[in-house]
């Protein structure tokens, strides 16, 4: 693990910025040229109407048991411009998502927050602090990585992240197009594998986890278009020390966006992308959900020929919908199983899907104006 390579990259960063050109409503659009640097591009970026930090992981208990994570923090913007001397007046709402799935219990456990942040209960960027609603918190670790926590009634979570390989960047260096279209596009770059270590707590019980993270952040403004129905995203972790990044967008017309695309990264960090016709992503056997009517696929056949790739994905729990308002997705821990280059291969991961009938679309914030 060169954890130096890491923690001075993240110290030291990546110099240049470029001026991000306005959208008709104001908002910046996400296009060629974005220098990354480091720390400053883990904080936010309120240019951009939208934004993201997602956290997920696949962790063993001391206890001998397994278990899932996700923690998201939201920035939606909703007045490019706040005029109105109030605190009440803001310009983006603050939401996170957190869910934890006993894997080998059969349980999944999730929650929502939702802020404007009018006080400073919720917000972004203040020293260390990355994103935060209430004692719900993302925050850099000092020499690099980063500290997460977060607490339900009935669980919770405080972990420690390091990053056992340099940031990946997808896309056209750092720019993924979403939809045809100048701007239908995020800013995304991840740290697809970090060592984590902490604890959960489920029902009053304490469990030390260790581990291994996935990290996404993405922002962006106008990606998706109407004739989009929904998206399936996938990150894979495998046993070899690789790591793979899918995600295919549905159109209403049963078809596939030509701009689904990937990354793969190999076990030294190189990243290779994976175009629309690179790969297959073809769904399985279904579940329904009792809550909301939506049936997603929990099973699906991966195949990347110019890898010689090709898995069987399939969640390690079905029931891991998060039924919220105002949308219900399907996000959680899935097992993988195949072969590349002829051998047998394995890995953990997160899948994602929308558009399941489950819910809405997209991640909208709720008018609370």
């Amino acid at each position: 693990m060169n954890r130096f390579f890491i923690s001075a990259l993240l110290l030291t960063g990546w110099s240049g910025l470029v001026t991000p050109q306005a959208a008709a409503d104001g908002w910046a659009l996400a296009l060629p040229g974005w220098k990354y640097e480091f720390p400053r591009d883990h904080h936010a970026h309120p240019d951009f109407k939208t934004e993201w930090w997602y956290f997920t992981g696949n962790l063993t208990g001391d206890d001998g048991r397994d278990y899932g994570y996700q923690l998201t923090f939201f920035r939606q913007g909703v007045q490019r411009q706040v005029e109105v001397e109030t605190r009440f007046a803001v310009g983006e709402i603050k939401l996170a998502h957190f869910a934890v799935t006993e894997i080998s219990g059969g349980r999944f456990h999730y929650a929502q927050k939702v802020s404007r942040g009018a006080f400073g209960e919720a917000g972004f960027a203040e020293g260390d602090r990355v994103a935060w609603i209430e004692d719900w918190e993302l925050r850099l670790r000092e020499g690099g990585g980063f500290v997460l926590q977060a607490k339900d009634d009935t669980f919770a979570l405080e972990l420690t992240l390091i990053p056992d390989k340099p940031p990946v960047f997808h896309g056209d260096n750092g720019v993924s197009q979403k939809s045809e279209g100048e701007g239908r596009a995020s800013h995304y770059y991840s740290f697809t594998r970090l060592e984590t270590v902490g604890r959960l707590m489920i029902d009053g019980r304490a469990v030390a986890v260790n581990g291994w993270s996935w990290f996404d952040q993405e922002w962006a403004t106008n990606q998706l278009t109407e004739d989009q129905t929904g998206w399936d995203w996938l990150s894979l972790q495998f046993e070899d020390g690789t790591e793979l990044m899918l995600f295919q967008i549905r159109l209403k017309d049963g078809g596939r966006d030509p701009f689904s695309h990937g990354t793969w990264i190999d076990a030294k960090g190189a990243s290779t992308a994976v175009k629309n016709e690179d790969f297959e992503m073809l769904p399985g056997r279904t579940w329904r959900s009792e809550a909301t009517g939506g049936v997603y696929p929990v099973e699906w056949t991966v195949r990347i020929p110019k890898l010689d790739l090709e898995v069987t994905v399939e969640a390690a729990l079905d029931e891991q919908e998060l039924v919220l308002r105002p949308i219900s997705y399907w996000e959680g821990s899935v097992r993988a199983v195949g072969t590349r280059g002829g051998q047998a291969i394995g890995a953990r991961g997160y899948l994602e899907m929308t558009g399941y009938g489950g819910g809405l679309v997209g991640l909208q914030a709720p008018d609370t104006r």
